[in-house]
């Protein structure tokens, strides 16, 4: 008996990538309302506060280069786990990629310490992948050791290869180039500081992308947008999301699962190794034992905060970023005016949960308004927040955040599953 077979695909191709293009549009229209809300918002803070280091451009300028590592670890997390593979060996990587920087550039020059971070930490991304492509071992197990071996190994050869400053730490490395425009940077500094409403504010963050930027940071921002167009704008991205969602469906469509996997945990290694070569040769110019000080971990956060896609990562990234940059700087005042409008948030969150009237959200908006009460109580009756407690403003923002927008949060379904190839016969 025949059968008829009716192939309605060709017939809506058409229609789904304009769709697609809206739909991409519409997020971006999306972010840039959100960057408008938000700055506006920073600016009534400041000026209702007084607090002029909120979003100072050395405050900004800051938070960028601390952002960097942490953002460049998130990617790495997300290319692998877009792919199926769990990736909490990212510390370990980040860890190869720091001895890689100083190593390289001490012998080869700046831009060979780059290469040098990409390669050490890549060579950490394919022990991940042999471990969990090849050999099936528990994704969880294998990144642990891999964090374990990176410090070891690492430990090992800054003994073998820095023996001249004791092996704890590499010699100074050579700088590479950073930017800064002038003429622009200093009219934006006397816009700056006007202290106008919003003017000196928008003046304030394109200050802070004119003056001593590391070509490192402008790299950064191109491996996010360039990693946005390959895992979502071409055949190559589609194949490996694939292989994260349903990899014995995509085992019967022809794609080769094993060697996407592979690959993805490799460039995750790579990014991740770039990460600990920025924190050696930008943020402190030399190799020292413990400096990656957990931005591993703080990458995978920061990509689960961003629902593991770019945007959202570096959103992320920019809050870790940011709140190491007001720690540092000591802004007790700047962590204390934000309490202002956390609370105004939350007041009219649990006011919007009431209006509902449904039985769980009474319950939420409740919590909300007492919650906001009480942060305008400690605002009103404090000047400065506890320097002891600024350190834990990007982990607790993180789990605000995270609580609000936990119903959204969608990871790739077949990450972390061990995948055996014929699974779908």
């Amino acid at each position: 008996m025949s059968q008829v077979v009716t192939r309605t695909e060709p017939d809506h191709a058409p229609a789904d990538k304009p769709r697609g293009r809206l739909a991409a549009l519409a997020g971006w229209r999306r972010l840039v309302v959100l960057a408008a809300v938000g700055l506006i918002v920073v600016s009534l803070t400041r000026v209702v506060t007084g607090a002029n280091d909120i979003d100072s451009s050395g405050a900004l300028g800051a938070a960028l280069a601390l952002a960097a590592p942490i953002a460049l670890a998130g990617l790495g997390g997300l290319w692998s786990e877009r792919a199926g593979v769990v990736n909490i060996g990212l510390e370990g990587m980040m860890i190869l990629g720091t001895w890689g920087a100083a190593f390289f550039a001490s012998n080869y020059g700046p831009w060979a310490g780059l290469l040098g971070a990409i390669f050490m930490g890549a060579v950490g991304g394919a022990i991940h992948a042999l471990a969990t492509v090849v050999f099936g071992v528990d994704h969880i197990i294998s990144g642990v050791a891999l964090n374990l071996l990176g410090l070891g190994a690492a430990s090992y050869l800054a003994v073998r290869t820095f023996e001249a400053t004791g092996g704890t730490q590499s010699p100074s490395l050579p700088e590479l180039p950073r930017i800064t425009i002038t003429g622009l940077s200093d009219w934006l500094g006397e816009i700056e500081r006007g202290r106008t409403f919003l003017v000196a504010d928008v003046a304030s963050v394109f200050r802070a992308l004119v003056t001593n930027l590391s070509v490192v940071t402008v790299l950064v921002v191109g491996l996010l947008v360039l990693s946005w167009w390959i895992i979502w704008r071409t055949s190559f991205g589609l194949r490996l999301r694939s292989c994260g969602e349903s990899p014995t469906a995509a085992e019967t469509l022809g794609v080769n699962v094993y060697l996407y996997k592979f690959v993805a945990v490799v460039i995750s290694g790579g990014l991740a190794g770039l990460g600990g070569g920025f924190l050696a040769m930008v943020a402190s110019n030399l190799y020292r034992e413990g400096q990656t000080g957990g931005r591993g971990y703080i990458g995978l956060a920061a990509m689960i905060f961003g629902n593991w896609r770019p945007g959202g990562l570096a959103a992320g990234a920019g809050l870790f970023g940011y709140s190491d940059a007001i720690y540092l700087r000591g802004g007790g005042d700047v962590i204390h005016a934000f309490l202002l409008p956390f609370s105004v948030f939350l007041l009219l969150w649990g006011a919007w949960a009431l209006w509902r009237r449904r039985q769980g959200k009474r319950v939420v908006g409740l919590v909300s308004v007492v919650i906001a009460v009480a942060v305008l109580v400690w605002f009103a009756l404090t000047s400065i927040f506890p320097r002891e407690l600024t350190g834990m403003t990007p982990y607790l923002a993180t789990l605000i955040v995270l609580a609000f927008a936990s119903q959204r949060l969608r990871m790739p379904k077949a990450d972390g599953v061990v995948y055996r190839k014929g699974e779908a016969s």
